[in-house]
């Protein structure tokens, strides 16, 4: 009988130090869960961005009291503020490249605010996209062939930085002459000349924010405007970049060619480089080699420096503005 009693007392024991051990450990872990949950309540904000009251794309007012233009300016600024991988990185090419979209803008009277349309439109890199557009400036083949571009098998000239931004500068100017305004040109580039000065006259409007398009059109413009302003004022929306974030133009310089035949292999080691260095400063170089019936008139592209240190170029540049001033 004693056995038993002694078994009994034994087994509630061990049952009651389990339960003191189980519950101690759940009081621990709801401890450590409400520290958890109480550093993240006052470590991690987030905050509605500033929207413009007023607003122009390329001089031209954007009419800001109206209630679905105001909404879907916040729409792509809520987008691209916190959307904030994409955004550094457009950052960054945009110190490379924006530069000399900017003086070719200038030289042809066409308003600098279009840089921007070619930063939403390909996020200043070469891709193709489903359509097959292609290129900083995403033009269709057809467009580009039109605006006197190269395309080929051997040759994409809408992986051409100076070229087609010249192109898109053609198609712009004929989008302007048609429809009257700027924004119209942009609202053009997108859906074609055609489709809207179709709709500007179906629907009798004399502005883009009273015409009814599609969504992507319609979203098309007011991507471009967030991105202006997102750029005129990087610290307001909580972007912080030091000049040596940024991506500086690779030193360079170019080689007039003229010919129908080159193995472009042969011509990157005889200038003491790598065929994959030629291709990443010529974009617009398709295959290793170039056969054409007749000549064609290129510059190639070539580092200035035999050899460059990427790394050095940065620290070099750490103590100078970049695209957006002395943002440091």
């Amino acid at each position: 009988m004693s056995q038993k009693i002694t078994l009994s007392i034994i087994s509630i024991s061990i049952i009651a130090f389990m339960s003191i051990l189980f519950y101690s450990a759940v009081i621990e872990d709801n401890s450590e869960n409400q520290n958890y949950f109480d550093r993240y309540k006052a470590n991690y904000h987030i905050y509605n961005p500033p929207i413009p009251q007023k607003a122009n794309f390329a001089g031209e007012s954007v009419p800001m009291e109206n209630f679905y233009v105001y909404e879907n300016l916040e729409r792509e600024l809520l987008t691209n503020t916190y959307w904030h991988s994409n955004t550094l990185l457009l950052f960054k090419r945009a110190n490379r490249y924006f530069p000399v979209i900017e003086k070719i803008l200038k030289e042809n009277q066409i308003p600098d605010d279009f840089k921007y349309l070619a930063l939403i439109e390909s996020s200043l890199t070469t891709a193709t996209s489903s359509a097959g557009a292609r290129g900083y400036w995403q033009l269709m083949k057809a467009a580009a062939e039109d605006n006197g571009l190269i395309v080929n098998e051997y040759i994409d000239e809408r992986n051409h930085l100076e070229k087609s931004t010249l192109a898109a500068i053609k198609y712009l100017k004929n989008a302007y002459a048609q429809t009257g305004n700027w924004t119209f040109a942009a609202a053009g580039y997108n859906m074609g000349v055609g489709g809207i000065t179709r709709q500007i006259t179906r629907q009798q409007v004399e502005s883009f924010y009273d015409i009814s398009v599609n969504s992507e059109t319609n979203r098309y413009i007011y991507r471009i405007l967030a991105a202006k302003y997102l750029f005129e004022s990087p610290k307001k929306y909580g972007f912080e970049l030091r000049p040596s974030d940024l991506y500086w133009p690779i030193p360079s310089r170019t080689i007039s060619l003229d010919t129908s035949n080159m193995d472009w292999v042969q011509f990157a080691q005889q200038n003491g480089l790598s065929y994959k260095t030629l291709r990443e400063l010529n974009p617009w170089i398709l295959q290793s080699e170039l056969k054409s019936k007749s000549k064609i008139k290129m510059e190639v592209t070539l580092p200035s420096e035999k050899n460059f240190n990427y790394l050095e170029l940065k620290t070099n540049k750490s103590n100078k503005p970049g695209i957006f001033g002395d943002i440091e």
